[in-house]
C-alpha cells in the first residue's frame, strides 16, 4: 500500500524540502506529513485512506468546506466549457459586478492569481499614486512573499528593516519601515519621521499569520487617522479575512474605509485566485488605463471565477456569516473549559480560532506569546493527528471552520481534542 512516509521521500528527490509550500513539511513535529488524496465537506482522507476531520480548510478559502455539492457543478460546468482563455471572458466580469456592487469602498478591481500577487500590485499603484517609495508595515502581519515585505524590525533605530530570507536585496527591504503592533506611541513618531517618504500603510486589520493577533478598534483608527492627515493610503491586506469575517470582511467589522484592498482566498471558491482593489481614481493608474503595469496570462481564471461567485451568492443567501458565528461560539463553549486545565486558551473571532497558552494579557503582539507555544501545540497537534483530526502544522497558524463543520462533526472534534490536551 502507498504511504505518505515514502511519498515524502520521493518528494525530497525532486523538490526543496519535499513540499511546494514550507508549512506543509510538518518542520518540527518529528516526523513526515500526511499526503492527502481526497477531501469532501468538513473531511479530508489520506493515502493510507484514514479520515481527518479538517480545521486547516486549505488556510481559509473554504467557508463552504471541501468541495460543496453546489460549487462543483458550477466547476465541472465551467470545464465542460474552457478551462482558460488569456482574453476577455464574462465570468470574470460577473463576479467583479457582484463585487463593486456590494463592497462600497471597492469602486474597481483587478484579479490576480494569488494573494502575494495583489499586494505587490496594490504597492505599485501606492507609489505610483503619491510618487513615493516606503512603505509601512506591522510586525506580525505577513502579505505573501512579496520581496520588500519579507522584513522585520531590525536592530538599533526604531523603524528599520532587515530581511526575513535570504536572497532579498538590502535597498528592497531598506523600502519598508517597521513599526510593532498595538503601540500608539511609536505609531505616531513613525509617521512624524517618514509621512514625507511613505506611499501606503499597509496591515492586516485581523492579522491571523503568527498566531490570531486581534487588534484594539481603536488601535486601527488611529492608523487610518494618520494615514489620512498626512496623505498616506492606508491598504487593508484582507486576503484571510476578506468575506470571511463579514460580507465587507473586517473593514465592514471595523467601520474602516481604506484606500486600497487586497482579496483572496475565498474570492476563488478554493482556487488559486487573488485581487486588489479600491477608489476609482487610483485603480484608473492600472494599465491599460494608466502608467502601472500589471499583467497575468492565467488572471481571472474562469473556473475560479464561477467557483468564487458561487460561494459568495451562497454565503450571502444563506447569511452564512451569521452561521459561522453560531458554529464558532458553539465550539469555544464546548473546548474552552477543556483547554483552561491546561492553562491553554481558545482565542476566536468569527471563524478563526487559535490555541495559546495562558496569558495575563491579550496577546496582541509577537513578543506576547508565551514561552512554550510550540513545545505544547506540537503536542496537541500530534495526538488529535493520530486520533483522525487535522490542524494548520504550526503552532502560530489559526484553525477555520466551514459550514460543513456541522454540530455532530464539532461534538467529535471535541472529543478528540479532549483526549489530547489531557495527555499532555
Amino acid at each position: 500500500m502507498i504511504s505518505s512516509k515514502d511519498l515524502f521521500e520521493r518528494a525530497k528527490k525532486v523538490s526543496p524540502g519535499g513540499v511546494h509550500s514550507p508549512v506543509r513539511s510538518f518542520a518540527g513535529m518529528g516526523r513526515e506529513p500526511v499526503f492527502f488524496k481526497k477531501a469532501h465537506g468538513a473531511k479530508l482522507w489520506s493515502v493510507e485512506g484514514k479520515e481527518y476531520i479538517d480545521f486547516c480548510q486549505s488556510f481559509g478559502p473554504l467557508v463552504l468546506g471541501h468541495r460543496d455539492p453546489e460549487i462543483e457543478a458550477e466547476v465541472h460546468e465551467m470545464i465542460s466549457t474552457a478551462w482558460s482563455f488569456g482574453a476577455c471572458e464574462p465570468y470574470s466580469l460577473e463576479l467583479a459586478e457582484w463585487i463593486t456592487s456590494r463592497i462600497p469602498w471597492v469602486e474597481k478591481l483587478r484579479f490576480v492569481s494569488s494573494g502575494t500577487e495583489a499586494v505587490m500590485s496594490a504597492l505599485r499603484v501606492a507609489r505610483a499614486a503619491t510618487g513615493k517609495d516606503k512603505i509601512l508595515k506591522f510586525e506580525g502581519c505577513y502579505h505573501g512573499h512579496v520581496d520588500s515585505l519579507l522584513v522585520k524590525a531590525g536592530s538599533g533605530l526604531a523603524g528599520v528593516a532587515a530581511s526575513t530570507s535570504a536572497g532579498i536585496a538590502k535597498p528592497v527591504a531598506e523600502t519598508t519601515i517597521v513599526c510593532p503592533l498595538d503601540d500608539d506611541k511609536l505609531l505616531e513618531e513613525m509617521f512624524q519621521k517618514h509621512a514625507s517618504e511613505l506611499a501606503a500603510v499597509i496591515i492586516e486589520p485581523l492579522p491571523a499569520n503568527y498566531g490570531l493577533l486581534i487588534q484594539r478598534k481603536e488601535f486601527l483608527e488611529k492608523v487610518a487617522q494618520l494615514a489620512k492627515k498626512n496623505n498616506v493610503l492606508l491598504i487593508f491586506d484582507e486576503v484571510i479575512s476578506g468575506f470571511r469575517m463579514a460580507l465587507g470582511g473586517m473593514a465592514e467589522v471595523l467601520g474602516i474605509t481604506p484606500d486600497l484592498v487586497t482579496y483572496g482566498k475565498v474570492i476563488g471558491g478554493g482556487f488559486p485566485v487573488g485581487c486588489y482593489g479600491g477608489k476609482k481614481e487610483l485603480m484608473d493608474l492600472v494599465a491599460p488605463l494608466g502608467p502601472v503595469y500589471q499583467a497575468g496570462t492565467l488572471s481571472a481564471n474562469p473556473v475560479g471565477m464561477r467557483a468564487g461567485l458561487c460561494t459568495l451568492q451562497k454565503m450571502e443567501k444563506q447569511n452564512g456569516w451569521k452561521l459561522l458565528e453560531e458554529k464558532g461560539a458553539r465550539f469555544e463553549k464546548a473546548l474552552s473549559p477543556i483547554l483552561a486545565e491546561k492553562r491553554i486558551q481558545f482565542l476566536r473571532q468569527g471563524s478563526l480560532f487559535w490555541f495559546h497558552l495562558k496569558s495575563d494579557q491579550p496577546i496582541r503582539r509577537l513578543e506576547q506569546i508565551p514561552a512554550g507555544q510550540k513545545e505544547v501545540f506540537n503536542k496537541i497537534f500530534l495526538a488529535a493527528l493520530e486520533a483522525g483530526l487535522y490542524l494548520a502544522p504550526n503552532a502560530y497558524e489559526v484553525g477555520f471552520l466551514s459550514l460543513a463543520h456541522t454540530d455532530q462533526v464539532l461534538d467529535e472534534s471535541v472529543r478528540i481534542l479532549t483526549a489530547a490536551v489531557k495527555g499532555i
